[in-house]
């Protein structure tokens, strides 16, 4: 059992790293978790600037409040989940209170995706005591630009927020569905979604931006509303009799986040074939795999067809993905071993 530490932790106070941070805690950790967007303007301006500048620029309204907050304080560790606004200057100053520095992101952040947001991480890079990706991609990538330790890891489910849930006859009633896609439209996400609607598919979609797709004519009378998040999400996940895994080529995912949750809650992981998937679950025993989408709609067919197949193949997956231990306790964990080895 690892010492309990003092943790800095920043990043978001939502969605998974929230979940990750509450994770430590669990593990025996203090953590002090703060969201550095908190302490820059409100104003939208500084989120098109993050993603059209670069988080670097916004550095030295940061600063100064950072340094106050961290006045005689010390950590063990601080541990940076995205780092859109850490700058060398700003880990200049958190090497004053925390012995080591980590970072981790389950973003591309060395990718081509997202543009100059993450222009402040790659120049920090080489000041991390370790960094923590999730692509194999980035290992290399951030050796190349001085990074001193990569660390490869998984993405996670969370002990708690990806729990299976007792359902109610309302629950049911609000959140049943056949096939589910539950995630934030990308450019290559609504033809692949018309072609399903086209071959029969009785599809649901549900997430936000979807009114940006061209395909937005067919796919409007599928989709069932905006983003959602907390018993919602996981009901909407759980009360699908199919839920589909869909990859971000730009971000270069070969799994997602879904890929682990989906089984975590206890249903059935309907993804794109890829060799992370494939190592995660066996195929046709616990989750379904597909090339296109007419493979992808003939394994919803199946599935559809075949209750106590699909109910079989669900709580497998659901067995796997704990016997994998993709999960945030030992993520986290694992994370804070190799931070404390190098």
């Amino acid at each position: 059992m690892m010492a309990a530490l003092e943790i800095l932790y920043l990043g978001p106070e939502s969605g998974t790293c929230l979940d990750r941070a509450h994770a430590l805690r669990r593990r025996g950790h203090t953590v002090a978790h703060w969201d550095l967007r908190k302490l820059l303007p409100t104003t939208p301006w500084v989120d098109r600037i993050t993603w059209r500048l670069g988080g670097d620029w916004l550095a030295k309204f940061l600063l100064p409040k950072l340094d106050a907050l961290l006045d005689k304080k010390q950590f063990d560790i601080c541990y940076v989940d995205g780092g859109e606004y850490v700058t060398p200057k700003v880990l200049e100053l958190i090497r004053r209170h925390a012995r080591k520095i980590i970072s981790y992101s389950i973003d591309d952040p060395l990718g081509p995706r997202d543009g100059a947001r993450f222009r402040a991480f790659r120049q920090s890079l080489p000041l991390y005591d370790l960094n923590a990706v999730v692509r194999t991609d980035n290992v290399l990538e951030g050796e190349d630009l001085g990074a001193r330790q990569m660390l490869r890891v998984y993405r996670s489910a969370d002990e708690v927020s990806h729990a299976p849930r007792h359902l109610s006859e309302h629950d049911h009633l609000v959140w049943d569905c056949d096939v589910l896609f539950l995630g934030t439209w990308f450019p290559e996400r609504g033809p692949f979604l018309k072609a399903l609607i086209d071959l029969g598919v009785p599809l649901t979609i549900q997430g936000p931006h979807w009114h940006k797709a061209r395909e937005w004519p067919v796919l409007k009378s599928h989709w069932r509303g905006g983003a959602i998040a907390g018993d919602d999400y996981a009901k909407a996940i759980q009360c699908a009799k199919v839920n589909l895994g869909l990859l971000s080529r730009e971000n270069r995912d070969l799994h997602t986040t879904r890929s682990l949750e989906i089984p975590a809650l206890g249903a059935l992981l309907c993804a794109e074939r890829t060799s992370e998937h494939m190592a995660m679950y066996d195929e046709g025993h616990e989750a379904l795999f597909w090339d296109n989408a007419q493979e992808c709609a003939e394994m919803c067919r199946y599935a559809l067809v075949n209750e106590e197949r699909r109910a079989a193949m669900a709580a497998a997956g659901h067995q796997r993905v704990m016997r994998n231990g993709h999960y945030n306790e030992m993520i986290v964990t694992s994370i804070l071993a190799h931070a404390s080895l190098h």
